[in-house]
């Protein structure tokens, strides 16, 4: 008799799409060359949409979960053989390929990351996407030059998965992080990562004049729209921001004021198809940087099976940090 195992799998017919829990066999699976017995996975935003049905799935019946850590069962002809530890973030996994929410998958060769040795696998999820981004933002901050002394550094959706690890990161390498949360019961938490400061979403949230009083050297935005623009509209000159969210929107209603009078530069972070040497360069620098208690703190474990009730949550900013999935449970 084939092994089954367990899958968290979206579905549509009639417009109408479904997430649950199936079974799988290996048979199931993508035609990739690398056969993975997955550890865990990780809830992300895009996750979170997928699971509520707005989401990002673009073929079906799709497999979701961005992330994935675990086993090499099966290298094939590649140099990964097995019993590797290995990671994927991103390339379109439960967008177009089947992702992480599985106890096994298939994935192309070309996706993978090795883990770090210095990681723990549920570790590795953890961190995530969410936090493999909020590295991205750092790296970009200190490649334009952004220094500690340079003055203080916002970071916006800060209870969240990437704007927590931004915090935990920067404070470690000694910025001055000021935390955008609507959330007051937060504050706490937050302090923990490292913010020395806080100002309310709503503060940003409202639509405010285009050209504002200096205050942020840099920033990490997670939510777009009318914040960032008022982000923009506040930062020093020759200050920096990085873009990686669209949590609040997609739009930007800003000018071009910032930009041509105090020489603002605004970076966008992708992370879903950056190069697999960018990728390392990231996760390196994760293991040297990031603080592991804090990484504790702002995690917790949650089984497979509670997908359905945990969507709902990330995408109505309910969730704290980051939330790791044991697809095993």
């Amino acid at each position: 008799m084939t092994d089954k195992f367990n899958a968290f799998m979206m579905t549509e017919s009639d417009g109408v799409r479904e997430a649950s829990l199936t079974q799988l066999t290996e048979a199931d699976l993508p035609d990739e060359e690398v056969l993975i017995k997955i550890s865990y996975s990780g809830l992300n935003y895009k996750d979170g949409l997928a699971i509520c049905g707005k989401g990002i799935a673009r073929r079906f019946p799709m497999v979701g979960g961005i992330d994935l850590v675990g086993s090499v069962i099966d290298g094939g002809q590649t140099e990964f053989a097995a019993g590797d530890k290995v990671i994927v973030n991103g390339w379109g996994l439960s967008e177009v390929h089947w992702g992480g929410f599985s106890q096994k998958q298939r994935v192309n060769p070309d996706w993978l990351v090795r883990m770090p040795t210095g990681f723990a696998e549920q570790e590795t999820m953890a961190i995530g996407t969410a936090g493999y981004t909020a590295m991205l933002c750092v790296l970009a901050l200190q490649e334009q030059g952004l220094k500690p002394e340079d003055g203080e550094i916002l970071v916006t959706g800060a209870a969240g998965g990437v704007g927590s690890v931004a915090i935990s990161l920067l404070s470690s390498l000694g910025y001055q992080v000021v935390a955008s949360t609507g959330r007051q019961e937060t504050h706490d938490y937050l302090r923990f990562l490292g913010a020395s400061d806080f100002i309310s979403r709503n503060e940003l949230s409202e639509a405010g004049r285009p050209f504002q009083k200096e205050r942020w050297a840099g920033a990490v935005d997670t939510v777009g729209t009318t914040t960032l623009a008022n982000v923009l509209s506040q930062t020093q000159y020759d200050g920096v921001v990085t873009c990686c969210g669209l949590a609040g929107g997609a739009d930007l209603p800003a000018s071009v004021l910032p930009f041509i009078l105090r020489n603002v530069h605004l970076i966008g972070v992708d992370s879903v198809m950056a190069s697999k040497e960018r990728r390392q360069q990231a996760w390196d620098r994760l293991e040297s940087d990031l603080d592991r208690e804090k990484l504790a703190e702002l995690t917790t474990v949650e089984p497979m099976s509670a997908l359905p009730h945990l969507g709902p949550k990330i995408v109505e900013g309910k969730t704290r940090g980051r939330v790791v999935i044991d697809v095993n449970r």
